[in-house]
């Protein structure tokens, strides 16, 4: 499509000072408030950053007490387990004390056969 005027008028000297002053006043004003947005512009980006570094320190910090303290029960959870291992393997050393000891010796001939090399 074609949007040229198809009888166009001829401006006058008068019109052209009318134009002149309008993109004088439009280059003033996109002037001021380029200047106003590129003065702003960098507060804005810094608001927004300190916040979003303030929400990750949240974020992380809160990540980081639910592992420390999923940490803290699992290593609860083992002592427990280990203390539970310890006890049964005394039981049964009071209850078979031939086979512990048979035991104990024939490990410590394969572990000093397997050092002698």
């Amino acid at each position: 499509m074609d949007y040229t005027p198809t009888n166009p008028t001829p401006l006058s000297p008068s019109d052209y000072a009318g134009v002149s002053q309008a993109a004088s006043d439009l280059r003033s004003h996109s002037s001021d408030s380029i200047s106003d947005f590129a003065a702003t512009q960098p507060q804005a980006v810094k608001a927004a950053a300190v916040e979003k570094a303030q929400n990750f320190r949240a974020y992380a910090g809160e990540k980081a007490a639910a592992i420390k303290q999923e940490a803290g029960a699992k290593i609860k959870q083992g002592a427990a387990k280990a203390k539970e291992i310890h006890v049964s393997a005394e039981d049964y050393v009071r209850e078979h004390p031939t086979k512990s000891i048979l035991g104990a010796v024939g490990v410590g001939v394969i572990i000093g056969l397997i050092m002698r090399r």
